[in-house]
């Protein structure tokens, strides 16, 4: 290797709206400003970018709408082909045909199975070209690719003003014992119980709906107010404002486990309930996982949530998610491990 920057293609094609597109676009930033990376993102759909990232043009990433057909393109020397999409044929023989061929990386989705320490980082030679595939599994122990987190995170963090935050979006001053929270979700069809349930909280309770177009409500001790979809460094800011979020996915889950907040996960539902393993592989690594387990499956569609019992725990479950935001944090990020992996297959 020169030492020219390393030069990096990440292949994304959307599926869950704005997931694929948001992790896809916080590693190729993160691996730009971080590292030094020359980075060139393809997309097939460029809507959720445009909503999760407005300045993207201006970044230091190449972010390239995927041709049909594709056109002849010389490879970088790191190709991740995110969450199992397929690389275009003639791209795959390019890279052959370099003299080096690149490290080629399958970003795999996040999970905390036990299985995924023993396939992360695994080759799968091409079966006709002289290439190697390696799985990259993001995940929750020293075993696997860790979680993305930036390194400016913790002083953003601290140098947010939750004060300003409620001011720009028109939100009163908080009151003594009211409860914020922020929903995020996929269709639920356990919302409508959980708002009747907060209308009759105790306690005051405010909804911030991002991306929610409704007009502002108030019915019993629940007040819902609508916010506009927000991008990424906003969203963190909404996470931290908040006391309860409510998170969908993979990238709000992992952004909720940072703002070291209690959180409510709905993943992304998968044929035959296979979701749901991974569901409880999370609970079971979770210091309040047990804590947590009865309203989160209800969340997810077995049960009815209760939030009286679940309220009752969150002072507890609180301190455990401060404690985990803790423990994940002495570990290396997803990018300084996947930059690691890369750099010792590059000659």
């Amino acid at each position: 290797m020169t030492n020219n920057p390393t030069r990096c293609d990440i292949f994304c094609t959307v599926i869950d709206n704005y997931g694929d597109a948001a992790v896809c676009w916080r590693l190729a930033r993160q691996l730009a400003d971080e590292y030094g990376w020359r980075m060139r993102l393809w997309i097939d759909d460029l809507a959720p970018l445009q909503r999760l990232a407005p300045d993207y043009a201006a970044s230091p990433v190449e972010v390239q709408p995927w041709p049909t057909p594709w056109l002849a393109t010389e490879p970088a020397d790191v190709v991740i082909e995110a969450f199992g999409c397929e690389l275009p044929p003639i791209y795959v023989d390019a890279m052959a045909a370099r003299s080096q061929p690149p490290v080629w990386v399958n970003l795999e989705y996040l999970s905390a199975e036990r299985w995924v320490a023993g396939c992360h980082g695994l080759p799968s030679p091409h079966p006709r070209l002289p290439l190697v595939k390696h799985f990259f599994f993001p995940g929750f122990s020293d075993g696997t690719g860790g979680l993305l987190r930036e390194r400016d995170y913790d002083a953003r963090c601290k140098a947010f003003d939750e004060t300003a935050f409620r001011t720009e979006f028109g939100l009163p001053a908080k009151l003594p014992d009211e409860l914020t929270i922020s929903l995020f979700s996929y269709e639920n069809p356990a919302l409508p119980e959980l708002l009747r349930a907060w209308a009759d909280a105790e306690r005051p309770i405010r909804l911030l709906r991002p991306g929610n177009s409704e007009a502002a409500w108030i019915r019993g001790n629940l007040s819902v107010h609508p916010l506009p979809f927000l991008p990424q460094t906003r969203y963190d800011e909404l996470l931290w404002a908040c006391d309860l979020n409510f998170v969908r996915g993979e990238e709000s889950f992992v952004r909720a486990q940072w703002a070291a907040k209690s959180f409510v996960w709905h993943i992304y539902p998968q044929a035959d309930d296979a979701h749901r393993a991974k569901l409880d592989a999370f609970l079971d690594i979770h210091p309040a996982g047990a804590q947590l387990k009865a309203f989160w499956h209800a969340w997810n569609g077995v049960g009815t949530p209760d939030w009286p019992d679940f309220a009752a725990r969150l002072p507890g479950l609180e301190e455990a998610s401060q404690q985990w935001a803790i423990t994940l944090a002495a570990r290396p990020d997803l990018a300084s491990r996947l930059v690691q992996f890369c750099l010792e297959r590059l000659k």
